[in-house]
This record gives C-alpha cells, sequence and structure tokens, in this order.
C-alpha cells in the first residue's frame, strides 16, 4: 500500500510531461519573431504567427513554409484577368539607353501602391541592365527564329560525329539555353541574383495578391544599326577643290555683270533700327547680323523679312537633311496616372548638339506630341505599310459613293483618301502640339536651320495601358452557381 502512494506522484509527473502542448501564443513563439519572420517574408502577422506555430519557432522551416504557401496561391491567382497596372520607363544616364515597360495588376487600387510601383520600377531597370533579352517569356521566341537556329547547330562539325538521336538532345539543349537568354523572365533579378526575374513576380503576386504580369517592354539603344559614316578624306578635298574651281568659273562669267552694275545708281541705304532687329530675332531665332541683312533686304518690312529668313533657313536645312545623323537622344514621357507612355528616339550629328538645351527641348515636345496623338503608327508617311495601303485601296475602290463615278475619276479620289489615311498615320504630317500652324516636320527642318546640324525622328513606341486586353465581363449568377456546385 506504501509502494503505491510512493508510485502516485510519479504517475502525475509523467501525465504532466506526456499532456499535450499548450497553444502557440503561450509556447514561447515571442512577437519579437513574428517581426523578424514579417520582416524576412513580407507576409502578415498572423500567416508568420501561424508559420511559427506549425514549425515550432523554427524561422528557417517558417519561412520554407510561407514560401510554399505563398507560391501555391500565387499559382492561383496567375489565372486571374490583369488588365490594371502601369506603364513605367528608365533612361539611362547619357540618355543613350532607354526603356519602356508595361506591368499589369487587377486593381487600380494596388496599381498605385507602393510595392506594384517599386516592382514596375524594378523591372524597367532589369530591361535596361540585360541587352539580350528581347521577348517576356521563352513561349514569345519566334518558333521560326529556333527552326533556322536548330539547322545551324545540327551542321555544326562538332555534332557530325555523334549519333542522329544524341545529336537532336544537344540541339535542344542549346536551343533551349538561346531561348532563356532571350527571355526576360529567366534573367538573374538585378538586386538579388539568387532569384530570376519570374521568382520575383512570383512572390510579389503572393505578397500583394493579385495576379501580376509583365505584359510588354521595348528597349531604345541610341545609334543602334545606322551605318555611321566613314570619312574618305582624299575624295572630300577632292570634291571640295573641284566645287571650289566652279564656283571661280561662276564669278569670271558674272563680273561683266558686275561691270554694267557699276554704271547704274547705287541702290539707297536701308537704314535698320535695333528695335526691329530685336523684334525679328524674337520671332524668328535667327542670329543678329542675319536678321539685320533680311530687314535691309526688304525695307524694314518684317514680314517680309521673316519669309526671307525661312527661306534661308530651310535651304540650309535641306542641305543638312542629307549628312548622317548617329548621335542623339533617347526621351521619354509618362502622363499622369501611368496609363499611357511614349519611348522616342531623336538623332543629331554630335553629342555636343545633343547635350544642349535646344535639342533636349527638341525631343522632350517629341515625346509629349507622341502622347498626344493617339492615331499615329508611322514617323513619316514613306514609312506606311504598303500592304496595308493596298487593302485599304480594293476597299474604297468598293464603296458605294465611288461606283456612279468613272474609273480615272475613282482612282484619283481613292489615292486621295488613301494619302489622307498615310498622313494621320504619320508623326511628322501632325500639327505641333505648342503651335498649330505648323506641322512636326516644319518644326524639325526650323531646328535643324537653327541648330546647324541634321535631325531625325527615328523611333517611337507608345504604350496605352490595358490596351487589347479582354476585360472580364462578370456573370455573378453563374459565378455564385459554381461556387455552390448548382446552376445558373
Amino acid at each position: 500500500m506504501a509502494e503505491k502512494k510512493a508510485e502516485a506522484p510519479k504517475e502525475e509527473a509523467k501525465a504532466k510531461a506526456e499532456a499535450p502542448k499548450p497553444a502557440a501564443d503561450s509556447s514561447g513563439i515571442s512577437a519579437a519573431l513574428v517581426k523578424e519572420l514579417r520582416a524576412a517574408s513580407g507576409a502578415g502577422m498572423m500567416d508568420c504567427k501561424k508559420a511559427l506555430t506549425e514549425c515550432n519557432g523554427d524561422i528557417e522551416e517558417a519561412k520554407d513554409y510561407l514560401k510554399k504557401k505563398g507560391l501555391a496561391s500565387a499559382d492561383k491567382k496567375a489565372g486571374r484577368i490583369a488588365a490594371e497596372g502601369s506603364v513605367c520607363s528608365y533612361i539611362h544616364a547619357g540618355s543613350k539607353l532607354g526603356v519602356l515597360v508595361e506591368v499589369n495588376c487587377e486593381t487600380d487600387f494596388v496599381a498605385r501602391g507602393e510595392k506594384f510601383q517599386e516592382l514596375v520600377n524594378d523591372m524597367a531597370m532589369q530591361i535596361a541592365a540585360c541587352p539580350s533579352v528581347s521577348v517576356v517569356a521563352v513561349e514569345d521566341v519566334s518558333q521560326e527564329m529556333l527552326e533556322k537556329e536548330r539547322a545551324i547547330e545540327m551542321e555544326k562539325e562538332d555534332l557530325q560525329s555523334k549519333p542522329e538521336n544524341i545529336r537532336g538532345q544537344i540541339v535542344q539543349g542549346r536551343l533551349d539555353k538561346i531561348a532563356k537568354e532571350m527571355a526576360l523572365l529567366e534573367q538573374p533579378f538585378v538586386k538579388d541574383t539568387s532569384k530570376t526575374v519570374a521568382e520575383v513576380i512570383k512572390a510579389s503576386i503572393a505578397e500583394i495578391g493579385e495576379n501580376i504580369q509583365i505584359r510588354r517592354f521595348e528597349r531604345f539603344n541610341l545609334g543602334e544599326g545606322i551605318a555611321k559614316r566613314e570619312e574618305d578624306f582624299a575624295a572630300e578635298v577632292e570634291a571640295q577643290s573641284k566645287a571650289m574651281q566652279a564656283k571661280a568659273a561662276e564669278k569670271k562669267e558674272e563680273a561683266p555683270k558686275e561691270d554694267e552694275k557699276k554704271d547704274e545708281p547705287a541702290a539707297p541705304k536701308v537704314e535698320v533700327s535695333a528695335k526691329l532687329v530685336k523684334e525679328l530675332r524674337a520671332a524668328s531665332g535667327a542670329g543678329m547680323m542675319d536678321c539685320k541683312k533680311a530687314l535691309a533686304e526688304n525695307n524694314n518690312d518684317l514680314e517680309a523679312a521673316k519669309d526671307y529668313l525661312k527661306k534661308k533657313g530651310l535651304a540650309s536645312a535641306d542641305k543638312k537633311a542629307g549628312r548622317i545623323a548617329a548621335e542623339g537622344a533617347i526621351a521619354s514621357y509618362i502622363h499622369a496616372g501611368s496609363r499611357l507612355g511614349v519611348l522616342v528616339e531623336v538623332n543629331c550629328e554630335t553629342d555636343f548638339v545633343a547635350r544642349g538645351d535646344k535639342f533636349k527641348e527638341l525631343v522632350s515636345d517629341m515625346a509629349m506630341q507622341i502622347a498626344a496623338c493617339p492615331q499615329i503608327e508611322v514617323v513619316a508617311v514613306e514609312d506606311v505599310s504598303q500592304a496595308m495601303l493596298d487593302r485599304e485601296k480594293a476597299i474604297e475602290m468598293e464603296k458605294e459613293d465611288l461606283q456612279s463615278k468613272p474609273e480615272a475619276m475613282r482612282e484619283k479620289i481613292v489615292e486621295g483618301r488613301l494619302g489622307k489615311i498615310a498622313k494621320e498615320m504619320a508623326l511628322l504630317e501632325q500639327a505641333f502640339i505648342k503651335d498649330t500652324s505648323k506641322t512636326v516636320a516644319e518644326v524639325i527642318k526650323a531646328s535643324i536651320a537653327e541648330i546647324g546640324e541634321n535631325i531625325q525622328i527615328r523611333r517611337f513606341e507608345r504604350f496605352v495601358l490595358g490596351e487589347g486586353i479582354e476585360k472580364k465581363q462578370e456573370d455573378f449568377a453563374a459565378e455564385v452557381a459554381a461556387q455552390t456546385g448548382g446552376k445558373a
């Protein structure tokens, strides 16, 4: 009996030891540990607390737990339609490299949040840092290009001694590597090279709680593809010598005419006031001596002097327009709300001019001009697709309002309509937003005359947020029925 009494305390102690463990919040999961996990994972407080409870306070296991849980929910969200978001740009120092990117999410509320905006900016910098990328995902790589690469790889000498089936496997591996190098999502993330861009996007989906997609991007390198002029000084000197000889011959022929003019009474000298010169300079942007000469030639008629300078300036601009322009700047314009973005490359001849205020202002104006013109698709009329114009011509020729007209007249009317369509699509033909009395082409020509170098708008890209994405039409009755297993 005494032995049984002695064993009783031991049984009670054993029962206490084997009793279920207390709940997590009373078992040593401290607020500091929850805070640390939140900082490391970006997950919510309750999720962190639950993860630590499930993993008995092991923070590394809890991170893996959250990662698995987060990525599973991210995969589920990745199927949802994302038509909101942001258009963002990145211009590298020196304006020689520019990026425009559209990243989509599901709601405008998330699009305006700091985390999403930071992600979009990171993606723009990522694209700038990856010269090899040309598509978003591996699936976007051109199949035609891969087939060409396959044919080249199959003929390479290092594979000729391999069996046919082994060659196929090796080539497929090489093609997969090429495709990955071209795909943005496969690149190491610039801020943390232990992750790929795809993993960063997936983690953001888990953290933010909405589907996120990098939809498209454009990357401009200044002057890429432009063949810079190779100087041949011997040929240039010879050409200049011939030009000088021709000019000397012209002067000899003009000499007798000059003698005849001497006999004529001299034209009265026109007095030009400094005030008038100042007014003409302000109106035309020309040099002081050019303005004075223009006024003297036109008897102080300000309007006639403007026309004189314009003709003089544009004549020299036409001459300069034939010179190679491989320097310049890349600029962007993002409209308020980040729903519209523009990337443009404008070229000039020298880096000195490219760094000047006048050229920079012109480039900024062109970016804003493109943003303000939703119908434009090309720089000049000559760039409009001939195939598109041929299709339009076929449609126009069949229109009822032309069927009663003679064939020759129908052709002329249709040509006029096609010309109008082409002009509406061309940037250079648009009215300049800062002065609608001029076209963009006239503004560029005036800038050539003023700056003294050839200037060309080379290319541009214009993104409107969500354009072309089919937004989901909600059918709440069907949705409720699907969730409850009933019929709509």
